[in-house]
């Protein structure tokens, strides 16, 4: 049962970030490792799309994501978000 409810916040993740960040063309599926931010994010998000994110999951979780070197480290992947909303969280 934990398993799924971790799968499900990943995948709540993800449709969040596709609408906050309007991203047209999102593929069906990418890894939860993959970078969130940057050249290399198959979302192809910039910094911009990152602040609205924040606000987004700040609202949808009720949690505070902080100052700009502890928002790279949570926003590096959906894995490492996940992780810092579960702990946050508990």
């Amino acid at each position: 049962m934990v398993q799924t409810l971790e799968l499900t916040l990943e995948k709540e993740l993800k449709e969040l970030i596709i609408d906050a960040c309007n991203v047209p063309d999102a593929p069906e599926d990418f890894p939860d490792t993959a970078p969130l931010i940057g050249p290399d994010s198959p979302l192809g998000l910039d910094s911009l799309d990152a602040v609205e994110l924040v606000v987004a999951v700040q609202k949808r979780f009720g949690v505070r994501i902080g100052g700009e070197d502890s928002s790279r480290e949570v926003l590096e992947s959906i894995e490492t978000l996940a992780a810092f909303i579960r702990t946050e969280k508990s």
